[in-house]
């Protein structure tokens, strides 16, 4: 972890997988656009840590530290370049450190076809939880952490197809969440992720991208 990064690197490598997000983020409350950038930035580099590459083994020495980084956001500390957005927001930091392991469950062992159970629910259970402070959203449905472990899983399916993530999720029939239990950001972003997939993982054109987006935005929750 290269400390002397800057926030604006994070985000940008972010956008760069993400280019479609330059026009999502038109539908992101202006308060909102820095720190959803920051947040799905963080995201892709825990992401990236454990599911990156055919070997989980260095993978689990970057979540360590994750885990120890999002621990000391909760203390009110920060090392990493993102905690600069992120940290000072009153999200329950020390819950998504301690759901850090379950992001492995989403890797696929050798001979099953997914072991994507309840680690990875943990994982989305605490970013929902995050996602409701960050973006002030309600986040209280009861099916909305299954709905958010599916759409994770799906995602990662399609950034990471080396045969180390579950591509067959519990509720792989749910292609949308429920109405109103996501944040509008959470929301805009599952809605590009359909759009790739149903490109069958290209980019979505900028006509296609904003209709996307803007689908996705009516469907998330309002801010209070």
């Amino acid at each position: 972890m290269d400390a002397a990064d800057d926030t604006p690197s994070f985000e940008q490598k972010w956008h760069d997988r993400w280019p479609e997000w330059a026009l999502g983020m038109v539908f992101v409350p202006v308060a909102q656009r820095a720190r959803t950038a920051a947040w799905f930035a963080l995201l892709q580099e825990l992401a990236h840590a454990a599911l990156g590459g055919a070997d989980p083994t260095p993978g689990l020495a970057k979540l360590a530290w994750w885990q120890e980084e999002l621990t000391g956001w909760s203390k009110g500390a920060r090392r990493h370049p993102l905690g600069a957005v992120l940290q000072p927001l009153a999200a329950p930091w020390l819950t998504l450190a301690h759901a850090l392991p379950g992001l492995q469950a989403h890797r696929r062992r050798p001979g099953e076809s997914a072991a994507a159970g309840a680690g990875a629910r943990t994982f989305a259970d605490a970013v929902l939880r995050c996602e409701g402070i960050l973006f002030d959203a309600a986040t209280g449905d009861p099916g909305a952490v299954d709905a958010l472990r599916d759409a994770l899983a799906r995602e990662w399916a399609m950034l990471y197809p080396d045969a180390v993530v579950a591509t067959d999720p519990p509720h792989a029939g749910n292609t949308r969440p429920p109405t109103g239990v996501l944040s509008r950001p959470r929301a805009i972003h599952d809605a590009l992720v359909a759009g790739r997939r149903d490109g069958d993982g290209q980019r979505s054109g900028p006509v296609r991208a904003l209709l996307a987006a803007w689908q996705g935005a009516r469907r998330g929750a309002r801010p209070h």
